[in-house]
């Protein structure tokens, strides 16, 4: 029986991908070790089998026993424990949600709607890690790997509309608390005007909670995310380029570039994105090829009533679907198109990917 080690299960990401797993009943036919950092010994959760105590996420002889690790303890954790691991000549699967090993040269960025065929070749070739993917990205190939599929895409630019919970949990908190001190000062008997100028004195006042963002977010937004880069781009900006390009597998690369912004948002990512064809076809065409590519992306007609009803994050938060709307062609040409998505950042973003990649390693390996 396979044993199947489970670290950083309580953060974020991990906690979604343990709702999903549960949701999904994939909790069976192998041996599940949780393991903790804080709480050794402690009861694990209650995935509907047995399960024996918490183990020490640090225990190296107990983690070179697994077949399988799967972590959402981030980069930190990753840079201490799998080196250690491999000089011990591990040959276990190790699936990681954090970005530490993305770029490695023996590893697997996973996306399997999109890049299912680099997958397989990976297992076949002994590829031993597989890793989630930035989130942008991961909603942006989701949303358009039809077009990639069809080979048409020469270049895009994105620009991304990131929730806060791409910042870490307490990031969200703080948004939260900030919406709490301008919803505060709300008074029906104020004017429009007299409204915004007490709101803007209190988003540039000290007590206005800015601990984990650095600036205010509620009422505003923030053009930077990620650290900066010689080339003026944002680390995140970057990944859009790289990470595209190791995902799809490419042997001549997609240029892949744009400014990454962080919005009020809670858990949804949203991006509108241009895109230059490699040659002339037509809308109704490329719109099948969009919609036909995986069993999540939805097609939003271009009026109105359904971008409002259907692609927005109060509309798609909490949900696998991943629409695509505002889809036309362009007044710079017509190998120009332009879309806007939007993907829930926890889902497809960051849990979904290891969950679905951590079945086909089980597969893989009966």
């Amino acid at each position: 029986m396979l044993k199947i080690g489970f670290i950083g299960w309580r953060g974020m990401v991990g906690s979604v991908l343990m709702e999903r797993m549960i949701q999904e009943r994939d909790f069976h036919d192998y041996e599940a070790i949780f393991f903790t950092t804080s709480n050794i010994g402690g009861k694990g959760p209650d995935i509907g089998m047995s399960t024996p105590a918490l183990q020490d996420a640090y225990d190296l002889d107990i983690l070179a026993s697994l077949d399988i690790a799967v972590t959402c303890q981030g980069s930190d954790y990753t840079k201490k424990i799998y080196p250690e691991l491999k000089k011990r000549g591990w040959k276990g699967y190790w699936i990681d949600a954090s970005s530490g090993l993305r770029m490695e040269n023996d590893s697997i960025i996973v996306l399997d709607p999109v890049n299912r065929a680099v997958i397989d070749n990976g297992l076949k070739t002994g590829i031993k890690s597989y890793i989630g993917g930035n989130c942008t990205v991961s909603l942006m190939l989701m949303a358009i790997g039809g077009l990639f599929e069809n080979n048409l895409v020469e270049w895009i630019t994105s620009m991304t509309y990131q929730a806060a919970s791409g910042a870490g949990a307490n990031n969200m908190k703080e948004l939260v608390a900030q919406m709490t001190a301008i919803g505060a000062i709300n008074n029906p008997d104020l004017s429009a005007v007299e409204l915004d100028r007490l709101i803007t004195n209190e988003m540039r006042g000290k007590a206005f909670p800015i601990e984990f963002f650095g600036a205010p977010l509620a009422g505003s937004l923030i053009p930077w995310i990620d650290a900066a880069l010689e080339s003026g781009q944002t680390k995140e900006e970057w990944k859009g380029y790289a990470e595209t390009n190791k995902i799809l597998g490419t042997t001549t690369p997609i240029p892949v570039d744009g400014i990454c912004v962080r919005v009020s948002a809670m858990r949804c990512h949203s991006q509108g994105l241009t895109i230059k064809l490699k040659k002339d076809a037509p809308l109704d065409e490329l719109i099948e090829m969009i919609a036909g590519a995986n069993d999540w992306v939805k097609v939003v007609p271009n009026d109105k009533p359904s971008t409002l009803a259907g692609l927005s994050p109060a509309a798609v938060s909490g949900t696998l679907t991943v629409p695509v709307g505002r889809i036309r062609k362009m007044k710079l040409g017509p190998e120009f198109l332009t879309a806007f998505t939007v993907g829930d950042q926890l889902l497809w973003g960051a849990a979904e990917p290891i969950r679905r990649i951590l079945n086909i390693v089980i597969e893989h390996l009966s």
